[in-house]
């Protein structure tokens, strides 16, 4: 394994994503973000994204010189145009509207369109929760689980995720798949040559898997898919909210990360943030949010939203991260091969 500190990664992932065709501003952007996945232990979501997105940025997948903008804005709606650029900048102008917006509405729903592969959905809210909003996040994803009682993928793992910021303390933070796991997590098996548990996947016949690869080329079951509809049905909530109401490609329409050639995904993301001061008040919010932590704490055992990952992050920007020396080799390589452009 190789051992980088943030600031060495960041630098490392930035380099690499400028020659393979990325701006200064957008290989920075995403650096920063896929350091801090690696940091929290999410590797799926981390300086692995790199290559994908490098082939991505050099086939014409991704628009390297992209800029984001705002290309509509109506009352506490917004409406960002990721111009078919990798999505961290476009993520970065959402939430900076966004948190404006919302401090002088009261609310604000921002949409992205023409967008990619967003990373982990929540760090995107955590400028919200420093600026004392409530945030909630929505994406889609090229087409990986099938609509309830179908068979074929229809919907993308499409993440939800939801932070509540605390008064002198870290934020209470909700993420997750709408798959019974992120389909990083299999990528990263199938990377490695290792199997998954059974009720992750099928493969292209419908059937259970444990071959990683199979489950790649098949559809990831949705959550609870065993026993209930519900994780397809909230799967299909948010693909409306982050493609019709905001003109973003549905998932089935968008050609898989997980190869090299396709179309530009032009995938959607779409961001809620609400100002807890404009309702209850701020110190009613922050008195109603401790009351519920309290009595949650009450049993051994709680866990807070979040609180591992923050945890781990904190240890990181002391110790470092380590990436495998396969992947770290593969950065250099491209950073050696390529020219900044």
């Amino acid at each position: 394994m190789a051992h980088l500190t943030l600031e060495e990664a960041t630098r490392l992932g930035a380099q690499a994503l400028r020659c393979a065709g990325a701006s200064e501003e957008m290989a920075l952007s995403t650096a920063k973000a896929l350091v801090r996945a690696d940091a929290q232990g999410l590797a799926s979501h981390g300086l692995s994204r790199v290559p994908q997105y490098a082939t991505h940025l050099s086939n014409g997948r991704a628009d390297g010189h992209a800029v984001p903008v705002v290309a509509r804005k109506k009352g506490a709606t917004v409406l960002v145009d990721a111009g078919e650029g990798l999505a961290f900048p476009a993520c970065d102008l959402a939430i900076a509207t966004a948190i404006t917006t919302a401090r002088e509405m009261g609310v604000c729903f921002v949409g992205i369109t023409n967008s990619h592969h967003c990373g982990v959905l929540i760090d995107h809210l955590r400028a919200a929760a420093d600026a004392g909003l409530v945030g909630l996040g929505f994406a889609n994803a090229p087409a990986a689980m099938p609509a309830a009682g179908g068979k074929h993928p229809v919907f993308g793992t499409n993440p939800l995720a939801a932070i509540f910021p605390r008064r002198d303390a870290d934020p209470l933070m909700v993420d997750l798949s709408l798959s019974e796991v992120a389909r990083g997590k299999v990528m990263l098996a199938a990377k490695e040559g290792k199997p998954i548990p059974l009720g992750w996947a099928l493969d292209t016949e419908g059937r259970p898997t444990t071959d990683a690869q199979a489950a790649l080329e098949g559809s990831m079951l949705p959550l609870g898919a065993v026993s209930s509809p519900k994780g397809s049905m909230l799967a299909l909530v948010v693909e409306l909210l982050v493609t019709a109401v905001i003109g973003a490609r549905f998932s089935f329409e968008a050609s898989s990360f997980f190869v090299d050639e396709g179309n530009q995904p032009r995938i959607g993301q779409a961001f809620i943030l609400i100002d807890p001061g404009a309702l209850a008040g701020a110190d009613s919010y922050f008195e109603r949010m401790e009351t519920l932590i309290a009595e949650m704490l009450q049993d051994d055992g709680v866990r807070l939203g979040g609180a591992r990952r923050i945890a781990l992050e904190a240890k990181a920007q002391q110790a470092g991260i380590t990436i495998p020396d396969a992947l770290k080799f593969q950065l250099d390589q491209l950073v050696s091969e390529g020219s900044v452009v």
